[in-house]
């Protein structure tokens, strides 16, 4: 069962969407997109859940830099159980991480959650211990029982270049352990931090500071990486809140958005697409993002 209630007419709604989208020159979107969209009826989604519908939004996908969101929560559940300690090059780490999508910072944030470092190839036990280490996040992700978060893995760094060494020998031939999400398992996740309903307040409050986006142009022209051009954000209507964590690379183009429209309730959309036509397509997602809230906005005022 889904952490929403399923809308008949948000799901009709969505696959008219993808229908005109795709003859828009987009031919194969439907089996190269996932999608989880949900609605709120109330201001404060801490108390009401959330309508909605999804495509493909159980499929495991490769989420690029969307795997930062998990980290980020996993740093504060560290924090929380006195795994870690709370110090300024932490933070400064997952501010990076989450604000600027820094490929270095993300590194020294996964070592920190699993003990382990990156370096020359490994054998034997020390190799088995190695691997054990690393799968700390998946294993506390097993600790929440979410049906959304079955398959799921999160083990990774993210690379500018690629992995060397023990990291490419864990990545296994063809790639077969690199990373995995769902939309519906990310979206459960943002909700949680946005909710309150996955950490302490104090924690998801501080996640909520590193997620939230800028829509002001002049902002976003001086940042040509904003996580907001080309993805949901551009979308959204003028005087819209957003906490967002993108992911883009060769073969994909994701976003993970929050937003609260100038008017109205709030609303969550998670999107994965995937190959080489839809990562180079900027104007797919700001599409979507745009009908979307056009519709939540109208459903509120009615």
């Amino acid at each position: 069962m889904a952490f929403y209630r399923a809308d008949t007419e948000m799901a009709s709604l969505l696959g008219e969407l993808l229908n005109q989208l795709a003859k828009q020159g987009r031919p194969g979107l439907h089996k190269s997109i996932a999608i989880t969209w949900i609605r709120y009826d109330c201001p404060n989604p801490e108390s009401c859940s959330g309508i909605g519908t999804g495509w493909s939004e159980e499929k495991l996908i490769y989420p690029a830099s969307v795997v930062k969101l998990i980290y980020a929560v996993a740093i504060e559940a560290w924090l929380q159980k006195d795994l870690l300690l709370n110090t300024r090059e932490l933070q400064r780490a997952v501010k990076k991480m989450i604000v600027d999508s820094s490929n270095d910072a993300t590194s020294l944030v996964l070592d920190l959650l699993s003990g382990t470092t990156s370096g020359p190839s490994l054998f034997g036990e020390r190799l088995q211990a190695w691997q054990k280490q690393r799968l700390l996040v998946n294993e506390w992700l097993k600790t929440f029982n979410w049906a959304e978060l079955k398959g799921s893995n999160c083990c990774q760094k993210t690379w500018e270049d690629g992995p060397y060494g023990r990291e490419q020998d864990f990545y296994k031939d063809g790639y077969d352990n690199r990373n995995s999400l769902s939309t519906a398992a990310t979206a459960r996740m943002l909700e949680g931090v946005m909710t309150n309903g996955i950490l302490s307040p104090p924690a998801c409050n501080r996640l909520r500071t590193y997620l939230s986006r800028s829509l002001d142009e002049k902002h976003r022209k001086e940042n040509p990486e904003n996580q907001i051009d080309g993805f949901l954000g551009e979308g959204l209507p003028k005087g819209t809140r957003l906490w967002s964590k993108a992911g883009w690379m060769s073969q994909v183009r994701h976003d993970a958005a929050w937003c609260c429209p100038p008017k109205g309730n709030p609303m969550l959309l998670v999107i994965f697409s995937q190959g080489r036509q839809n990562s180079t397509d900027t104007d797919l997602l700001p599409n979507l993002a745009k009908k979307l809230i056009n519709y939540h906005m109208e459903k509120d005022s009615s």
